[in-house]
């Protein structure tokens, strides 16, 4: 073995611990090691662009006109609003398009000016982005 004869005047000296530096955690010696992250944030823009969102569904007249009626039936109960099951589409803030989301609970508010309803539960409703709503 060549190699052992090369090392063979330092092999058994003592390990040097130095007088001025404390000695170095194994976790701040691993991070040495860590791998270097040259594309930062680079992760985030490819989970970002991978994540799928939904198209907005086009309503016909019919499904306009249901819910309508439906606005109106409820625009009539003078304050006292039943309980509602709403689907509604939610943009996605980032990229084009959203997601359907549906929340249930008892209607606080319709509001015909802003054209908004909302929960007891705090959810508010734009008129344009419910695709169902039922009463309970």
């Amino acid at each position: 073995m060549k190699h052992k004869d090369n090392y063979k005047d330092i092999i058994d000296l003592p390990r040097h611990v130095s007088a001025n530096r404390a000695h170095m955690s194994v976790g701040d010696r691993a991070a040495q090691f860590s791998p270097f992250a040259a594309l930062k944030g680079f992760d985030d823009e490819i989970d970002e662009a991978a994540r799928i969102t939904e198209e907005r569904i086009e309503l016909d007249d019919a499904r306009v006109e249901e819910l309508n009626e439906t606005l109106l039936l409820l625009e009539e109960q003078n304050g006292e609003f039943p309980s509602v099951k709403i689907t509604y589409f939610c943009p996605d803030g980032k990229k084009s398009g959203g997601k359907y989301l549906v929340a249930s609970g008892r209607l606080k508010k319709l509001d015909a000016y802003d054209r908004t309803l909302t929960l007891e539960s705090g959810i508010c409703v734009p008129f344009e982005d419910i695709y169902d709503l039922e009463l309970r």
